[in-house]
């Protein structure tokens, strides 16, 4: 008896078919001129009907690579080799360093002698800026969060991203968090939870347990006293006006955008509330008062690089800022209140639908977060790799620069059950953009809790 295969199956393999003959068409395996292998015998080798055959060779015609004769088959086309084709990546600054990306934009024009890749640095992460570079094609390639990328399909402005195939070997939560309608928008690249990170020589010098996952936040707040020294150092401090930051504070607060008869949010009496308030209460009373980064110039992980914070939240991409400071440290989950989860934040790689160099682009896309790739970033950065072959590689613990990793570094596979993406919160992202502003407002004491619940349940107020 056969067993029947499942549609997703036969879309696997077609999209196996497709990058496939995409790859060796562009690498020059298949040289220009040469007839590919017959319909029937494509639909033998990848185990699929002819329609689909008909319908993957159709793509590769509209993306220019092929020619298709009728009677006779199908034909490499002619490209002209004078002219080397020029790529533009669009990225935000963070990930050269996140990712080592000069190297591995250098070692895939390596590959393919005839692409060069430009990195164009983008501006802040307001997704409405972003839209221009796509529609007038400045950028072929750009790399999206999965808040950034939520907004675009809010927008409609997903429409301005080329469908892409997926990667069997990746995090299935990633490609879910990147996946709009059943359509992979942007391949999963990299990814974080939120942690905890303390200065190990800190704790045994007050001979104190090191954080472990049963600490609460009343456990992280009474160690934070026993470590702060007065004009030396603080004992615990985060970004307190991140909106990510804010955000793990609400989502182990059990909170659920709650809204009335006419879809306006409610905040009196909610769980959401009740997180904001846990959250000034550990920012304005408990937290050492630290100059906000943006009028010091500092990041709170160069503070703690040189030894000036015990703890700090972060993410791994902000362990990068540690390679190569002179000090002994580790991670641990967060501590928890209500619910013991944690933000996790995801970046892909998406194509331009404006690009015409699309079928390039697609090959740049496969290739930062295909297996050489990714085993980079794992072995250059303390970055995790979408790829979760690359990411669980065990290594020696140094890279290839000789920085060490954490000793928990491997924490991030245990804690996964407890990874929640910003959305798990209800909230559409434009809410989030107008409700930030009077949480900080509240934060500050420039205005009452009350003042602020009727703000944001004013009507129309986000609407």
């Amino acid at each position: 008896m056969k067993t029947k295969q499942s549609r997703k199956t036969f879309r696997i393999r077609q999209d196996e078919m497709l990058s496939r003959l995409r790859q060796d068409i562009l690498e020059g395996v298949r040289k220009p001129g040469e007839f590919l292998p017959s319909e029937k015998d494509l639909s033998d080798r990848f185990a699929l009907s002819n329609k689909i055959v008909r319908d993957v060779l159709a793509e590769l015609a509209a993306e220019g690579l092929i020619e298709k004769k009728p009677r006779i088959g199908s034909v490499v086309s002619q490209r002209s080799e004078p002219e080397r084709i020029v790529l533009k990546l669009g990225h935000h600054g963070s990930t050269l360093r996140e990712t080592e990306l000069k190297a591995l934009l250098s070692s895939f024009e390596a590959r393919y002698p005839h692409i060069r890749v430009q990195d164009v640095t983008l501006p802040g992460h307001d997704p409405i800026a972003l839209k221009p570079y796509l529609e007038h094609g400045l950028v072929d390639v750009i790399t999206l969060n999965d808040a950034e990328l939520r907004t675009f399909r809010e927008t409609g402005d997903a429409d301005g991203l080329l469908p892409l195939v997926g990667e069997p070997e990746c995090y299935p939560f990633l490609t879910g968090a990147m996946t709009a309608g059943g359509t992979l928008l942007a391949r999963p690249f990299t990814f974080s939870p939120t942690i905890l990170c303390y200065n190990r020589e800190h704790f045994r010098e007050r001979e104190m347990w090191e954080p472990d996952s049963g600490w609460g936040w009343d456990e992280l707040l009474g160690a934070a006293d026993r470590l702060t020294v007065p004009q030396e150092r603080a004992g615990f401090h985060f970004s307190a006006t991140q909106r990510n930051r804010i955000a793990v504070f609400l989502l182990q607060s059990g909170a659920k955008a709650e809204r009335d008869a006419a879809g306006r949010l409610r905040m009196r009496g909610t769980r959401m509330l009740a997180g904001i308030r846990r959250y000034k209460e550990i920012v304005t009373d408990r937290m050492t008062p630290l100059m906000s980064e943006r009028d010091a110039g500092f990041r709170v992980e160069e503070l703690f690089a040189q030894g000036k914070l015990s703890m700090m939240l972060t993410t791994y991409y902000g362990l990068n800022a540690l390679r190569q400071a002179d000090i002994a440290y580790d991670i641990a989950p967060l501590p928890r209140l209500s619910d013991p989860v944690t933000l996790v934040i995801a970046i892909g790689l998406a194509v331009n639908r404006h690009s015409p160099r699309a079928a390039e682009a697609r090959l740049l896309t496969e290739y930062l977060t295909g297996p050489a790739a990714q085993a980079a970033i794992r072995r250059d950065t303390l970055s995790l790799p979408a790829l979760r072959a690359a990411a669980d590689e065990p290594g020696n613990g140094d890279g290839a620069e000789g920085f060490s990793r954490p000793s928990r570094f491997g924490m991030y596979r245990e804690i996964i059950p407890t990874y929640r993406f910003g959305d798990a919160l209800g909230l559409l992202e434009r809410e989030w953009s107008r409700l930030l502003p009077e949480v900080m407002l509240y934060l500050s004491g420039l205005q009452s809790e009350e003042a602020f619940c009727d703000k944001v349940e004013a009507a129309g107020q986000f609407s």
